[in-house]
This record gives structure tokens, C-alpha cells and sequence, in this order.
């Protein structure tokens, strides 16, 4: 745990440097917005969700606006996103439930969240963080369990044990900085198939750097 403590604010020393004003990946002008936003970008990227809303954010923008769409209509607005069925059910099952049990209003807290149609705790985390400024826990992709892996600061699988691990090791006002952060370096650095450790700023503090990085003095 101590260990893993140093090493986290190392990274953050490193990373916040380089992304912490970086805007979230997801265009949005209102709140329901950035629901749909990232419900959309399950199993999608950011750039691709940005391609597909701004076809018809100008049109709706609040829960009342995409509850009055049909299934099917909706379904062909968002098809490119990838499963588009499921994502078009929580988008029209989260718009009315906002409009019908909180008055249209998202709500600002975890338990209420989870509620929602299409919402599990990273969306949940991207809500409170975004809109409220509200840190309760750690937004947990798949950028983040690579990271948080190859820089030993889990040594689990499951986003729930990784958020855990991570909120354990964090404080609390930099849990969503630190998702922020390495969402953004596995994107731009650490990739899945071809990391680019030669260019990476944590290289020498980094367990899954290759020689001469790893190890190395900071």
C-alpha cells in the first residue's frame, strides 16, 4: 500500500502537469448532454460520439427533448455509436426517469445515480465530477485499468477492486484528476498494442517500460 501510495502521487506529479486543463473528451452544452455523452461512448470513442451528437445536439438538449423521441428514431440518430438499441433503451429510460422522479433535475449523488438506465458507477462518477464538482469515487475505463496495471498501482481486473485500489492510494481530491489524467495519457502515450514509452513521461518509474527506462532514477 505505501508503495503503491508514492507511486500514484508520482504519477500525478508527472500527468497533472500535462492534462489537468485538458477539456473532458465528450462535446456538451447541458447537462443531459453530457448524459447522453457518455452513455454513448460505451464501446465507442469520444471522437466518434462527438461525430454523431453534434448531428443533432442543436435539436435536444434536455431530458424532455429526448423523451418525446421514438425508440426507432432515436436508434437511427446514434446507429454509428455502435449498440445502438441498448444505448437508445437508457437514453429514453434515463430522460423520463429525470423527468418523472427528479423533477428534470439530475440528481447529485451516487445512490441516486445508479438508478438510472445506463448508468453504472464510471458514468455515475462522470456525472457527480462534471457537473457537481463532487469527487465519490473513480472513473474506471479502459484506459485507466491499462494504466493503472502497468504502473502497479492495482494488481486486479475488475473495474470495482481497481477503483477501490485507486481511492485507497488517492486522496480524495484528485480522484477524478487522476481518471482525468490517465484517461488522456493512454490515449495520447501508453496505448494498448504500442505504447509509447520512448516519449512518456512516467518511463522511469513505469514497471512495464522496457530497459533502460524502468528502474531508472526520476
Amino acid at each position: 500500500m505505501k508503495e503503491a501510495k508514492t507511486q500514484v502521487n508520482k504519477v500525478l506529479n508527472k500527468l497533472i502537469p500535462l492534462y489537468a486543463h485538458v477539456p473532458i473528451g465528450i462535446k456538451y452544452v447541458t447537462p443531459f448532454q453530457l448524459v447522453v455523452g457518455v452513455i454513448l461512448s460505451a464501446q465507442c470513442t469520444d471522437e466518434r460520439v462527438n461525430q454523431v451528437t453534434a448531428t443533432f445536439f442543436d435539436d435536444f438538449q434536455t431530458a424532455q427533448d429526448f423523451a418525446q423521441l421514438s425508440q426507432a428514431k432515436l436508434e437511427k440518430m446514434i446507429k454509428p455509436t455502435g449498440f445502438f438499441r441498448n444505448k437508445a433503451k437508457n437514453i429514453l429510460g434515463a430522460a423520463n426517469m429525470i423527468l418523472h422522479d427528479y423533477q428534470g433535475v439530475i440528481p447529485n449523488s451516487m445512490k441516486e445515480l445508479i438508478k438510472i438506465p445506463g448508468f453504472g458507477r464510471k458514468t455515475a462518477n462522470v456525472i457527480l465530477a462534471r457537473l457537481y464538482e463532487i469527487n465519490e469515487g473513480v472513473c474506471v475505463d479502459t484506459h485507466v485499468m491499462r494504466l493503472s496495471q502497468r504502473l502497479r498501482l492495482t494488481k486486479h481486473k475488475d473495474p470495482i477492486r481497481i477503483e477501490r485500489d485507486l481511492m485507497a492510494i488517492t486522496s480524495q481530491k484528485h480522484w477524478e484528476t487522476l481518471s482525468h489524467c490517465l484517461i488522456w495519457h493512454g490515449r495520447k502515450v501508453c496505448k494498448a498494442r504500442k505504447p509509447n514509452c520512448t516519449e512518456c513521461v512516467l518511463n522511469k518509474i513505469c514497471p512495464f517500460a522496457p530497459a533502460p527506462f524502468a528502474g531508472s532514477s526520476v
